[in-house]
């Protein structure tokens, strides 16, 4: 029983903290997106699922909810897929003109194959151009794309509720409404993915990419800074009374107890803690240590026998102080250069393997949640605080379908001043992924055997 509370245990406070955290992540793409004029149809927390609990701001379109599959969250921001349909105009065109029109009406009037016509509608659907179009008790369906179509609400000028305070409600079409376009097929098309992250400058693109990554740095940063200046850190106390003594411990057979004051050791006095870590590290290797020490009131005498590299067992008073903002901003930051370094060592194949072995899967990220909850809030903010700073720089990798590997493609992009060919970004990602994949069966191994074997 004990074993399968320990193992709920985990699977709880790991999903909660990577799920807020992957959230916050996606939160930061949804806010770059939106800054820039972008359209996003959807941001959940979960994955996606065909069962969810949403609503749909009246104000920018975007549908907002959660999903059974609490492992992370998602924002569904247009134009992310890099496929281009030579036929997407007049689709979209045409269903401007109808209102409401099917695939195989689409494909007759066009004289195209039905295959081309739904790429293209796939297409824009996820430009947030179009939306399907279900008869009166017609079920979506998950594993397939619609097969039926219809206009989105536009104003005068084109906007639709995704382009949020632009769009003019009050003088707007309705769904399914005929519209007549403002301008020619192609211009029209080119107005439209203007609005998604292709139509998008390498800048405001690179600020889509890392506004995740910054938002998990700056919850990082944030968290720990709240938790040093109101939770304060336990230091130790530069004085002789011992803090704690370990069980088993050479000094705990000899008879001393936590709260004991240390006058000496080895006929050295000792009045601070540093007198005590100096006098044992002199007389470590001698077999009659004498130690003389303060209980009470009382003065007792032991000796103990102490190898070079044994240890007495004997810790520190520690007190809990509460920094103020600037020395609580100067470590915090500090953690933030640590787990930066640690990643770019990562890449360093000289460290690749150490690193790795260091580092976790959502299984030991799980345990570990689950022993910072049961220390009390404080440390599970911590472990989370240092979790975020992991999940942003390890975004940043130039792996992709990371966002440092995307970046990467953008910036290649921007240097040969020109997109690269689909093929070439399939590729690269499959090869990511497979990479990705690998590293993460490898650090589930490792945590598999260092937490449950």
């Amino acid at each position: 029983m004990d074993t399968v509370l320990s193992v709920l245990s985990s699977v709880f406070w790991g999903l909660l903290m990577l799920s807020v955290l992957v959230f916050l992540h996606e939160g930061g793409h949804f806010l770059a997106a939106r800054a820039c004029g972008v359209r996003v149809t959807e941001f959940f927390l979960g994955l996606p699922c065909r069962f969810d609990i949403h609503y749909t701001s009246r104000r920018i379109g975007t549908k907002f909810g959660v999903t059974p599959l609490l492992l992370g969250g998602y924002a569904a921001i247009c134009g992310m897929d890099p496929t281009d349909v030579s036929c997407a105009d007049r689709v979209l065109a045409t269903i401007y003109r109808h209102g409401r029109v099917t695939v195989a009406d689409l494909a007759v009037e066009l004289e195209l194959s039905e295959e081309d016509v739904l790429e293209a509608c796939a297409l824009l659907l996820g430009w947030g151009s179009i939306a399907p179009w279900y008869e009166e008790g017609e079920k979506p369906s998950p594993s397939y794309y619609p097969t039926k179509y219809q206009t989105l609400p536009r104003d005068a000028a084109g906007y639709t509720t995704f382009d949020g305070r632009r769009f003019d409600r009050e003088h707007a079409t309705a769904e399914g409404d005929v519209w007549e376009l403002p301008c020619g097929e192609a211009d029209f098309l080119a107005q439209e993915r203007s609005r998604t992250y292709l139509g998008q400058g390498f800048l405001k693109r690179a600020f889509m990419l890392l506004a995740g990554i910054l938002v998990n740095i700056l919850t990082g940063f944030l968290l720990l800074m709240s938790i040093y200046s109101i939770a304060g850190v336990t230091v130790p106390m530069d004085t002789n009374v011992i803090g704690q003594v370990d069980e088993g411990s050479i000094a705990a057979k000899a008879g001393i107890e936590a709260g004991d004051a240390i006058l000496s050791v080895d006929g050295v006095s000792c009045s601070t803690w540093m007198d005590v870590y100096d006098a044992i590290g002199k007389a470590a290797g001698k077999d009659d240590i004498a130690i003389e020490y303060e209980r009470d009131g009382k003065q007792h005498s032991t000796t103990v026998a102490l190898k070079e590299d044994e240890r007495l067992g004997v810790y520190a008073s520690t007190e809990v102080v509460r920094l103020d903002p600037i020395t609580s901003a100067r470590l915090s930051f500090s953690y933030v250069v640590q787990t930066a370094e640690g990643v770019m060592r990562l890449l360093q194949p000289q460290h690749t393997m150490e690193i790795l072995d260091q580092s976790s899967s959502i299984v030991g990220i799980s345990v570990m949640s689950s022993q910072a909850a049961a220390a009390g809030p404080a440390t599970f903010l911590s472990f989370a605080a240092l979790i975020s700073f992991s999940l942003g720089f390890m975004n940043l990798l130039p792996i992709p379908p990371l966002d440092g590997g995307k970046l990467v493609i953008e910036i290649i992009q921007k240097i040969v001043g020109r997109e690269l060919p689909l093929k070439v970004q399939t590729i690269v990602s499959y090869v990511g992924i497979a990479l990705f994949a690998l590293l993460f069966v490898y650090m589930l191994r490792s945590d598999i055997l260092r937490f449950i074997l």
